[in-house]
Protein backbone atom coordinates (compact mmCIF):
# COMPACT_ATOMS: atom_id res chain seq x y z
CA UNK A 1 0.00 0.00 0.00
CA UNK A 2 1.36 3.42 -0.99
CA UNK A 3 0.49 6.37 1.20
CA UNK A 4 0.09 9.69 -0.62
CA UNK A 5 -0.35 13.16 0.86
CA UNK A 6 -1.70 16.12 -1.06
CA UNK A 7 0.44 19.26 -0.88
CA UNK A 8 -1.05 22.77 -0.88
CA UNK A 9 1.40 25.13 -2.58
CA UNK A 10 -0.68 28.20 -1.61
CA UNK A 11 -3.46 28.99 0.81
CA UNK A 12 -5.36 32.02 2.01
CA UNK A 13 -4.79 33.25 5.55
CA UNK A 14 -7.53 34.34 7.90
CA UNK A 15 -5.60 37.50 8.76
CA UNK A 16 -5.39 38.51 5.10
CA UNK A 17 -9.09 37.95 4.62
CA UNK A 18 -9.84 40.06 7.72
CA UNK A 19 -7.64 42.91 6.44
CA UNK A 20 -9.43 42.71 3.07
CA UNK A 21 -12.82 43.09 4.76
CA UNK A 22 -11.61 46.03 6.87
CA UNK A 23 -10.13 47.84 3.87
CA UNK A 24 -13.22 47.26 1.76
CA UNK A 25 -15.54 48.55 4.51
CA UNK A 26 -13.29 51.55 5.09
CA UNK A 27 -13.34 52.36 1.38
CA UNK A 28 -17.13 52.10 1.26
CA UNK A 29 -17.40 54.41 4.29
CA UNK A 30 -15.08 57.00 2.71
CA UNK A 31 -17.13 56.85 -0.49
CA UNK A 32 -20.31 57.68 1.39
CA UNK A 33 -18.60 60.57 3.17
CA UNK A 34 -16.77 62.01 0.16
CA UNK A 35 -19.45 61.05 -2.36
CA UNK A 36 -16.77 59.65 -4.67
CA UNK A 37 -16.15 56.05 -5.90
CA UNK A 38 -12.36 56.38 -5.71
CA UNK A 39 -12.00 55.65 -1.97
CA UNK A 40 -14.07 52.49 -2.33
CA UNK A 41 -11.98 51.34 -5.29
CA UNK A 42 -8.75 52.11 -3.45
CA UNK A 43 -9.95 50.27 -0.34
CA UNK A 44 -10.84 47.17 -2.35
CA UNK A 45 -7.49 47.20 -4.18
CA UNK A 46 -5.55 47.58 -0.94
CA UNK A 47 -7.61 44.81 0.61
CA UNK A 48 -6.94 42.50 -2.34
CA UNK A 49 -3.22 43.22 -2.05
CA UNK A 50 -3.10 42.26 1.62
CA UNK A 51 -5.36 39.29 0.96
CA UNK A 52 -2.67 37.75 -1.24
CA UNK A 53 0.35 39.30 0.52
CA UNK A 54 -0.25 38.09 4.06
CA UNK A 55 0.70 34.46 4.63
CA UNK A 56 0.87 32.35 7.77
CA UNK A 57 3.05 29.27 8.26
CA UNK A 58 2.32 26.85 11.10
CA UNK A 59 4.89 26.04 13.76
CA UNK A 60 5.82 22.70 12.20
CA UNK A 61 6.02 23.95 8.60
CA UNK A 62 8.50 25.74 6.34
CA UNK A 63 8.01 27.29 2.90
CA UNK A 64 10.40 28.74 0.30
CA UNK A 65 9.81 32.17 -1.28
CA UNK A 66 10.76 32.51 -4.96
CA UNK A 67 11.03 35.95 -6.59
CA UNK A 68 10.78 35.75 -10.34
CA UNK A 69 11.65 32.06 -10.03
CA UNK A 70 14.80 32.54 -7.94
CA UNK A 71 15.10 31.42 -4.34
CA UNK A 72 14.98 34.30 -1.89
CA UNK A 73 14.60 32.80 1.57
CA UNK A 74 13.04 30.08 3.66
CA UNK A 75 10.12 31.33 5.70
CA UNK A 76 8.31 30.07 8.79
CA UNK A 77 6.87 29.71 11.28
CA UNK A 78 4.56 32.70 11.76
CA UNK A 79 3.15 35.50 9.62
CA UNK A 80 5.03 37.20 6.80
CA UNK A 81 4.43 39.39 3.74
CA UNK A 82 5.25 38.74 0.12
CA UNK A 83 4.85 40.75 -3.05
CA UNK A 84 2.02 39.31 -5.16
CA UNK A 85 2.86 38.38 -8.75
CA UNK A 86 6.60 38.87 -8.09
CA UNK A 87 6.83 36.34 -5.27
CA UNK A 88 5.59 32.78 -5.34
CA UNK A 89 5.57 30.08 -2.68
CA UNK A 90 6.77 26.53 -2.91
CA UNK A 91 4.89 23.67 -1.29
CA UNK A 92 4.57 23.77 2.46
CA UNK A 93 6.98 21.29 4.04
CA UNK A 94 5.84 19.51 7.20
CA UNK A 95 8.84 18.89 9.49
CA UNK A 96 7.07 16.58 11.93
CA UNK A 97 7.77 12.84 12.02
CA UNK A 98 5.96 11.20 9.13
CA UNK A 99 4.82 7.60 8.76
CA UNK A 100 4.79 5.73 5.45
CA UNK A 101 3.45 2.21 5.04
CA UNK A 102 5.04 0.02 2.37
CA UNK A 103 4.49 -3.59 1.37
CA UNK A 104 6.14 -6.22 -0.82
CA UNK A 105 3.89 -8.93 -2.22
CA UNK A 106 5.00 -12.37 -3.45
CA UNK A 107 8.69 -11.49 -3.10
CA UNK A 108 11.15 -14.40 -3.12
CA UNK A 109 13.50 -14.83 -0.18
CA UNK A 110 17.03 -16.16 -0.48
CA UNK A 111 15.74 -19.72 -0.16
CA UNK A 112 13.10 -19.05 -2.88
CA UNK A 113 10.05 -18.79 -0.63
CA UNK A 114 7.37 -16.27 -1.72
CA UNK A 115 6.39 -13.96 1.15
CA UNK A 116 4.25 -10.87 1.69
CA UNK A 117 5.89 -8.31 3.97
CA UNK A 118 4.42 -5.12 5.46
CA UNK A 119 6.70 -2.44 6.92
CA UNK A 120 6.37 1.01 8.48
CA UNK A 121 8.92 3.78 7.81
CA UNK A 122 9.31 6.67 10.28
CA UNK A 123 11.03 9.70 8.73
CA UNK A 124 11.21 13.48 8.93
CA UNK A 125 12.47 16.47 6.93
CA UNK A 126 15.39 18.09 8.74
CA UNK A 127 16.37 20.47 5.90
CA UNK A 128 13.33 21.94 4.17
CA UNK A 129 15.42 23.78 1.57
CA UNK A 130 17.00 20.57 0.27
CA UNK A 131 13.68 18.73 0.37
CA UNK A 132 12.13 21.41 -1.83
CA UNK A 133 14.91 21.85 -4.38
CA UNK A 134 16.75 18.50 -4.51
CA UNK A 135 13.82 16.20 -5.25
CA UNK A 136 10.56 16.82 -7.11
CA UNK A 137 8.23 14.82 -4.85
CA UNK A 138 10.00 13.55 -1.75
CA UNK A 139 6.89 11.75 -0.49
CA UNK A 140 6.76 9.56 -3.59
CA UNK A 141 10.55 9.15 -3.53
CA UNK A 142 10.43 7.91 0.07
CA UNK A 143 7.60 5.50 -0.68
CA UNK A 144 9.10 3.98 -3.84
CA UNK A 145 12.61 3.89 -2.37
CA UNK A 146 11.33 2.09 0.74
CA UNK A 147 9.46 -0.44 -1.37
CA UNK A 148 12.53 -1.16 -3.50
CA UNK A 149 14.83 -1.46 -0.49
CA UNK A 150 12.37 -3.81 1.20
CA UNK A 151 12.30 -6.14 -1.83
CA UNK A 152 16.09 -6.14 -2.07
CA UNK A 153 16.46 -6.93 1.63
CA UNK A 154 13.97 -9.80 1.38
CA UNK A 155 16.01 -11.34 -1.43
CA UNK A 156 19.17 -11.29 0.72
CA UNK A 157 17.62 -13.09 3.72
CA UNK A 158 16.22 -16.53 4.30
CA UNK A 159 12.69 -17.08 5.55
CA UNK A 160 13.82 -18.15 9.04
CA UNK A 161 15.87 -14.96 9.41
CA UNK A 162 12.95 -12.77 8.37
CA UNK A 163 10.64 -14.38 10.92
CA UNK A 164 13.05 -14.43 13.88
CA UNK A 165 15.25 -11.38 13.13
CA UNK A 166 12.76 -8.65 12.24
CA UNK A 167 14.60 -6.02 14.26
CA UNK A 168 17.85 -6.71 12.40
CA UNK A 169 16.05 -6.46 9.07
CA UNK A 170 14.49 -3.14 10.13
CA UNK A 171 17.91 -1.70 11.10
CA UNK A 172 19.33 -2.75 7.74
CA UNK A 173 16.48 -1.06 5.86
CA UNK A 174 16.83 2.08 7.95
CA UNK A 175 20.53 2.34 7.11
CA UNK A 176 19.94 1.82 3.38
CA UNK A 177 17.13 4.40 3.20
CA UNK A 178 18.97 6.96 5.31
CA UNK A 179 21.94 6.89 2.93
CA UNK A 180 19.58 7.58 0.01
CA UNK A 181 17.54 10.34 1.64
CA UNK A 182 20.24 12.33 3.47
CA UNK A 183 21.14 14.36 0.33
CA UNK A 184 17.45 15.35 0.12
CA UNK A 185 17.42 16.77 3.65
CA UNK A 186 15.42 13.81 4.94
CA UNK A 187 16.39 11.33 7.64
CA UNK A 188 14.84 7.92 8.21
CA UNK A 189 14.55 7.36 11.95
CA UNK A 190 13.46 3.73 11.98
CA UNK A 191 11.85 0.96 9.97
CA UNK A 192 9.62 -1.64 11.60
CA UNK A 193 8.62 -4.93 9.99
CA UNK A 194 4.94 -5.21 10.85
CA UNK A 195 4.01 -8.57 9.34
CA UNK A 196 5.54 -11.45 7.37
CA UNK A 197 3.02 -13.71 5.65
CA UNK A 198 3.75 -16.96 3.83
CA UNK A 199 1.51 -19.16 1.62
CA UNK A 200 -1.00 -21.34 3.48
CA UNK A 201 0.37 -24.59 2.00
CA UNK A 202 3.88 -23.73 3.18
CA UNK A 203 2.56 -22.73 6.59
CA UNK A 204 0.88 -26.15 6.95
CA UNK A 205 4.09 -27.92 5.87
CA UNK A 206 6.12 -25.95 8.42
CA UNK A 207 3.60 -26.81 11.13
CA UNK A 208 3.85 -30.51 10.32
CA UNK A 209 7.64 -30.29 10.34
CA UNK A 210 7.61 -28.61 13.75
CA UNK A 211 5.26 -31.30 15.09
CA UNK A 212 7.51 -34.06 13.74
CA UNK A 213 10.53 -32.41 15.39
CA UNK A 214 8.70 -32.26 18.73
CA UNK A 215 7.72 -35.95 18.47
CA UNK A 216 11.29 -36.91 17.60
CA UNK A 217 12.60 -34.92 20.57
CA UNK A 218 10.06 -36.62 22.86
CA UNK A 219 11.16 -40.08 21.68
CA UNK A 220 14.81 -39.18 22.22
CA UNK A 221 14.05 -38.01 25.74
CA UNK A 222 12.11 -41.23 26.43
CA UNK A 223 15.01 -43.31 25.13
CA UNK A 224 17.46 -41.45 27.34
CA UNK A 225 15.19 -42.08 30.32
CA UNK A 226 15.06 -45.81 29.51
CA UNK A 227 18.86 -45.93 29.35
CA UNK A 228 19.17 -44.20 32.72
CA UNK A 229 16.60 -46.53 34.30
CA UNK A 230 18.33 -49.63 32.93
CA UNK A 231 21.66 -48.41 34.31
CA UNK A 232 20.10 -47.98 37.75
CA UNK A 233 18.54 -51.48 37.51
CA UNK A 234 21.93 -52.91 36.63
CA UNK A 235 23.46 -51.27 39.70
CA UNK A 236 20.59 -52.53 41.89
CA UNK A 237 21.02 -56.10 40.60
CA UNK A 238 24.68 -56.03 41.65
CA UNK A 239 23.68 -54.90 45.13
CA UNK A 240 21.00 -57.63 45.43
CA UNK A 241 23.42 -60.28 44.16
CA UNK A 242 25.86 -59.45 46.96
CA UNK A 243 23.12 -59.15 49.64
CA UNK A 244 20.24 -61.74 49.38
CA UNK A 245 18.57 -60.34 52.50
CA UNK A 246 18.09 -57.01 50.77
CA UNK A 247 16.44 -58.84 47.86
CA UNK A 248 14.04 -60.58 50.27
CA UNK A 249 13.17 -57.31 51.98
CA UNK A 250 12.54 -55.67 48.63
CA UNK A 251 10.24 -58.49 47.59
CA UNK A 252 8.29 -58.25 50.83
CA UNK A 253 7.94 -54.49 50.36
CA UNK A 254 6.61 -54.96 46.82
CA UNK A 255 3.99 -57.44 48.04
CA UNK A 256 3.02 -55.18 50.90
CA UNK A 257 2.54 -52.25 48.55
CA UNK A 258 0.42 -54.41 46.23
CA UNK A 259 -1.81 -55.75 49.03
CA UNK A 260 -2.13 -52.52 50.97
CA UNK A 261 -5.43 -51.64 49.34
CA UNK A 262 -8.39 -53.26 51.08
CA UNK A 263 -9.88 -56.23 49.26
CA UNK A 264 -7.05 -56.43 46.71
CA UNK A 265 -5.76 -59.77 45.46
CA UNK A 266 -2.28 -60.34 44.11
CA UNK A 267 -1.38 -63.41 42.10
CA UNK A 268 2.31 -64.20 42.47
CA UNK A 269 4.04 -67.10 40.66
CA UNK A 270 5.38 -69.76 43.00
CA UNK A 271 8.77 -69.52 41.32
CA UNK A 272 9.01 -65.89 42.41
CA UNK A 273 8.20 -66.84 45.99
CA UNK A 274 10.82 -69.59 45.96
CA UNK A 275 13.39 -67.20 44.52
CA UNK A 276 12.76 -64.63 47.22
CA UNK A 277 12.32 -67.30 49.97
CA UNK A 278 8.92 -65.91 50.89
CA UNK A 279 6.89 -69.15 50.63
CA UNK A 280 7.37 -70.16 54.28
CA UNK A 281 6.84 -66.64 55.52
CA UNK A 282 3.53 -66.26 53.70
CA UNK A 283 2.34 -69.68 54.94
CA UNK A 284 3.10 -68.70 58.54
CA UNK A 285 1.23 -65.43 58.17
CA UNK A 286 -1.80 -67.20 56.66
CA UNK A 287 -1.96 -69.76 59.51
CA UNK A 288 -1.72 -67.00 62.06
CA UNK A 289 -4.62 -65.16 60.44
CA UNK A 290 -6.82 -68.36 60.52
CA UNK A 291 -6.16 -68.86 64.26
Amino acid sequence: MIQRIEFRPGRMSGVGFLVFIVCALAGIGMRARLNSPLPALAGVLIGVYFLFAIKIVDQWERVAILRFGRFRRLQGPGMFLLIPIMDTLSRYVDQRVRVTTVSAESTLTRDTVPVNVDAIVFWLVWNAEKAIFEVEDFMEAITLGSQTALRESIGRHQLAQMITERETLGHELQKILDEKTTPWGITVQSVEIRDVRIPQALENAMSQQAQADRERQARVILGDAEVQVSEQFAKASQVYADNPVALHLRGMNMLFEAMREKGSMVVVPSSALDTMGLGGTLATVSMANKQ
